[in-house]
This record gives C-alpha cells, sequence and structure tokens, in this order.
C-alpha cells in the first residue's frame, strides 16, 4: 500500500467506524464487534507505517489548499509518529475496557460514546500526522468539539456544568491566543509548515520570541497549564473510560504533543536554547508540577486526585519542551507514552472499584485490596510508574528529564522533579497500602465482592504490562524521541 494510502485509511476508518457503530446501534453486540475491529484495524496500521517510518520511508500527503500557501497537508515525522502510536495502540484497549465497563455500568447513550469515542481518535490521528499548524489546528478544534458530547455523557446538570467550563477553556484559549500565535508565526515566518530546526531562527527578534512562545503556552489549553486546567478535574464526572480517553489516549496528549511540535519544529531548540526564550515561562511548567501535586493530595475523590495528578505530570512534558536540550526532548516525548500506559491503568482502575463497590472515596477504600487483589496490584503497578521507579517504563522519561535540568544548569528545575517524586509517593501510594493492609471501616467485610468484568481486567492487566515491557524494551518510543529531538 502506498504511504498516501496508509495515512488517508488510518485517519479515516475510525470514521467509518463511527458510522457502522450508528449503523448497529439496535444490536450491541454488532456494534461493540465493530469498534473492536476497527479499533484492531488502526493499531495494526499504526504499527505498519511506524515500521515502515523508522526504516526511512517519507509520508506525505496533500489533500487541499484553501487559501494561497495554506493547505491541509499530513507529513509523519518521528514525534507525530509516536503519539500516533500511543493514540492508536490504546484505543484497542480502551474499547475492551468500555465495552464491559458501559455494559457493567448500565450507561445510557452507549452508541453515541463509541461513535463519538471513533470520531476523537481520527481527530488525534489528524493532529498527530498534520504538516502545519493550519492543519493541525483545524483538528485540534475538532478533537475538542467530538469529545464534548463524552464529557455531557449522564446529561445531569453537573455534566452540563462540566461540559461548558470544558468548551468555554478550551475554544477560548485557543481562539483567542494560539490562533493568534499561529497568525504572528505565518506573518513574520511566511510559512507555518513544520521544519526541522524551526521556521523562525532569523526571522524573528529574539525579544519578541518569549511573548510569541507564551502565546502558544497558554493558548494550547489542553497541556492543562495553570491557570488554564479547571477544565480537566471539570470533566472528571464523565464514565470513566472518557477520562481514560481525556488523560491517555487523545485529548491531553494532543495538547502536549502540540506544544512539543511546535518547540521543535516552529521555534527550534537552537532558536530557544541561543535567545533564552522560554526564560521565566519554565516556572509556569515548575509550578503547576508542585501545585497540582498538592492539589492532588488533599483530593478524596479517586477520580478528582487522579486528574490533578495529570495536570502535574504533563507539566513535566512541558517542562522537558521548554528545556529545549536533547534529553529533555527526549524526556518530555517519551513521557507522553510512558505516562499514557501507567495513567490509563489507574484510570480502569479506578473505574473496576465504582462498577463493583460504587465507591468513589479513597477513605472508603481501606482492605478493599483483600477483595480485588488484580484490580489494586495493577493500580500499584500503575503507581510506581507515575512515580518513576525501576523496573517500570515510568523511570526512563523521568531519567530525561532530569538530564535535560543538569544539560541546562538549572539545578532548581531538578529538585521540582525531585520533590515531585516525592509527592507522586505522597498522594498515590497510600492508596493501594491502605486497600491491602488496613482494616476496612465500620467492621465491614467484603465477602460479597469479587473482581470487575473479565474484559475491564483483561484491558488493565494488558495496560500494567506494558508499563514493565517499557522498563526493558524503550526502544520504539525512545528511538522516535531521539529522532524528534533531533538525533539519529
Amino acid at each position: 500500500m502506498s504511504a498516501e494510502a496508509l495515512i488517508l485509511i488510518t485517519m479515516l476508518l475510525p470514521l467509518v467506524g463511527a458510522v457502522g457503530i450508528i449503523a448497529a446501534r439496535h444490536k450491541p453486540d454488532v456494534r461493540e464487534g465493530v469498534t473492536l475491529i476497527t479499533a484492531s484495524a488502526v493499531a495494526i496500521l499504526v504499527v505498519i507505517i511506524a515500521n515502515r517510518f523508522l526504516n526511512g520511508e517519507e509520508f506525505y500527503l496533500t489533500v487541499a489548499e484553501p487559501l494561497p500557501g495554506i493547505t491541509i497537508a499530513f507529513r509523519i515525522e518521528a514525534l507525530g509518529m509516536l503519539f500516533a502510536l500511543v493514540a492508536g495502540l490504546l484505543w484497542i484497549v480502551t474499547s475492551i475496557y468500555s465495552i464491559g465497563y458501559m455494559r457493567s455500568h448500565n450507561e445510557k447513550n452507549q452508541t453515541r460514546f463509541f461513535a463519538a469515542f471513533a470520531v476523537a481518535i481520527s481527530c488525534a490521528i489528524g493532529i498527530a500526522f498534520s504538516d502545519n499548524l493550519f492543519t493541525l489546528f483545524l483538528f485540534y478544534e475538532l478533537l475538542t468539539l467530538s469529545t464534548y458530547p463524552l464529557v455531557t455523557h449522564s446529561g445531569t446538570a453537573e455534566a452540563k456544568r462540566a461540559g461548558r467550563v470544558y468548551i468555554g477553556i478550551l475554544l477560548g484559549t485557543s481562539i483567542g491566543l494560539f490562533l493568534l500565535g499561529i497568525l504572528i508565526t505565518w506573518f513574520v515566518a511566511g510559512t507555518v509548515t513544520f521544519q526541522e530546526g524551526g521556521v523562525l531562527a532569523g526571522k524573528l527578534d529574539p525579544a519578541w520570541a518569549g511573548l510569541l512562545y507564551a502565546l502558544f503556552l497558554f493558548g494550547i489549553g489542553k497541556a492543562a497549564l495553570m491557570p488554564f486546567h479547571r477544565w480537566l478535574p471539570a470533566a472528571m464526572v464523565a464514565p470513566t473510560p472518557v477520562s481514560a480517553l481525556l488523560h491517555a489516549v487523545a485529548v491531553v496528549k494532543a495538547g502536549v504533543f502540540t506544544l512539543l511540535k511546535v518547540t521543535i519544529y516552529i521555534f527550534g531548540g537552537d532558536f530557544i536554547l541561543s535567545n533564552d526564550v522560554t526564560g521565566g515561562l519554565i516556572w509556569v511548567a515548575a509550578t503547576t508540577i508542585l501545585l497540582a501535586s498538592m492539589i492532588a493530595m488533599s483530593k478524596d475523590n479517586l477520580k478528582v486526585r487522579l486528574a490533578y495528578s495529570t495536570i502535574s505530570q504533563l507539566s513535566y512534558i512541558v517542562l522537558g519542551a521548554m528545556l529545549a536540550t536533547k534529553s529533555g526532548l527526549i524526556g518530555a516525548s517519551m513521557h507522553i507514552a510512558m505516562h499514557a500506559f501507567a495513567k490509563i491503568t489507574l484510570f480502569f482502575a479506578a473505574g473496576a472499584i465504582l462498577v463493583v463497590t460504587h465507591k468513589k472515596l479513597i477513605s472508603e477504600m481501606d482492605g478493599l485490596g483483600r477483595a480485588m487483589p488484580v484490580t489494586f496490584t495493577v493500580f500499584l503497578i500503575g503507581t510506581l510508574s507515575i512515580i518513576g521507579l525501576p523496573p517500570l517504563g515510568g523511570m526512563w522519561s523521568k531519567w530525561y528529564l532530569g538530564l535535560g535540568a543538569v544539560e541546562t544548569g538549572q539545578l532548581a528545575l531538578l529538585g521540582v522533579l525531585m520533590f515531585s517524586s516525592l509527592l507522586n509517593i505522597a498522594y498515590l501510594l497510600p492508596i493501594p497500602v491502605r486497600a491491602f493492609f488496613s482494616k476496612p471501616a465500620n467492621g465491614e467485610h467484603y465477602t460479597e465482592i469479587n473482581e470487575a468484568p473479565k474484559t475491564i481486567l483483561l484491558a488493565m492487566i494488558i495496560t500494567s504490562a506494558t508499563c514493565v515491557i517499557l522498563f526493558f524494551y524503550p526502544e520504539p518510543f525512545y528511538q522516535l524521541a531521539t529522532l524528534a529531538a533531533g538525533g539519529h
């Protein structure tokens, strides 16, 4: 199959799947079969593309030119390939999980859920393969719109309120700041096409570079940098598979991916380092890392605690991007994948607990580990990967982020990363410890409680096992991250 056909089919297949899901709305087994077949096909396609890309094949496709010099075009480079792999591989696992969750929880509007999920994956792959800022912005906005029905899935007043916060912040930042940054880039550089080494060097007065970078930094609201983070905890009212989509598969990863892509292919690492472009802005990321971790410690609702954990972890990627050194960029790129597999494991476990026990509060989970040992074991694995301990994949991305801080001589930022890992221990590790070693409150015995349905367990086991595999075999993501950072 030609490179152009592969790009087009990979992006269009989820949309075809969405149509099939809607057509099979009266037959749940067929509808879910369509979901699994489509997700499996997309996973296979992204692996084929990655293999051919790493063997030196070039992938480029121009679809249209709506304005002179402004194209809707796609080109696969290393960073986009990494993001597409994460989204493509995790869709199939999330689909397996979602089938068990949605049925066990007797969720309404399941057809709409699976269809909107498929459209969101198509948008995420469009973002990953974008050749320029115009194409990326188009799919970035479509991703926001396609996930809105998922956030408001339950239809309650709380869900509708969360949806207003979600769409208000994400559209407000992207149209008010991100789009302005794109227009300035076009005016200054004469192009918005991504290029190795960036497009701004020699064309933008370094005195203004920090301001332009700030427009992207705060305009890419999906990166959930404070103070534009409130949409993420608000969206926790959605079903757990939606939380998985938001935190691991597509939405927030689209945000930090976009910021990384702007850093590498619009500004360029050399331009940033030689002109101290990020300057004091890097402390916005450092502050978000610490503040979000501290807020997470105060939350008793498990999903809300995980949401603030995500806000903190995303700023690891933002910080790595702004360090702009090779190690910092490798660490940031790898953390997209490492955090995705670890955090989705934690959300899967949270959903399993909710399905079986209807418990949302951490304070109610004492002793529950003895009734649900598999669930809390995978939660422990995900926790240790987020903390960055061997033998789990999260260690590698944190290692390179630390090296990036050392390379720039910013030991205070290294201290932030190390202190944050201690905070990770403080707000995540007590959850499985309490579940396994504390006695249930009020002398409660969990004789009636068993593990979640098999599809939920299978998905959790796959993602937690991947966290271990990525410690021993991080090569595919490391190779792509190194290429994106300018290595060979």
